[in-house]
């Protein structure tokens, strides 16, 4: 079972992650976005992190809701909305409940997955962070290293996509041959996942 500790260090394990990718999260959002997508996140996840050291929320879902308040109050763009509606959804959907299983994770994830996809219209194969999410969610149910993995791999197959949602979709076919940022920070938040279970 999953408490909520474990919960706040996925959310810390994000932070670190973001924080040592953030360069290349921006260099990726350079040619088809605003140039600010690791900058945003970085600063969203140093105050989520700030936030869970001050408040010590005492519920996986507390802990959740927390963090996606924070990242949308500090992420400016797309991102900080939408990944706060991920975790906010999904910390909803959790309840009050002192421990979660894995699958009940899985399930509040999809949750927050689908409220993505309702604010941003995105569907997979749009070149957005759905592109990394949904292949991580429906692999949740085999491990937390297979979700890690679906997501990577979803990320970097949005390489040869044409964006169809966000700033990217304005250049058209311009935006082929570049991954995108959203899908790879997804992928990251995953692999913290993964490495806060220890796989």
């Amino acid at each position: 079972m999953l408490d909520a500790d474990f919960f706040r260090r996925w959310m810390t394990a994000t932070a670190a992650l973001v924080d040592r990718e953030a360069e290349r999260l921006t260099a990726l959002d350079s040619p088809i976005g605003d140039a600010d997508h690791g900058t945003n996140l970085q600063r969203g996840f140093t105050a989520v992190r700030a936030a869970l050291e001050e408040e010590k929320p005492d519920t996986p879902g507390a802990v959740l809701i927390l963090a996606g308040r924070r990242l949308i109050s500090t992420v400016g763009g797309a991102s900080g909305p939408l990944y706060g509606t991920l975790l906010r959804r999904a910390g909803k959907a959790l309840g009050d409940a002192a421990e979660v299983s894995a699958e009940q994770l899985a399930e509040a994830l999809r949750t927050g997955v689908d409220a993505v996809r309702t604010l941003g219209g995105a569907a997979p194969g749009d070149k957005t962070m759905i592109d990394a999410l949904v292949p991580a969610v429906d692999a949740l149910g085999d491990s937390f290293a297979a979700a890690r993995d679906a997501a990577d791999e979803g990320a970097r197959a949005t390489t040869p996509l044409q964006a169809r949602k966000g700033r990217a979709s304005y250049l058209g076919e311009r935006s082929i041959g570049h991954q995108d940022p959203g899908a790879t920070s997804s992928a990251l938040v995953m692999a913290a996942l993964a490495e806060a279970a220890g796989e």
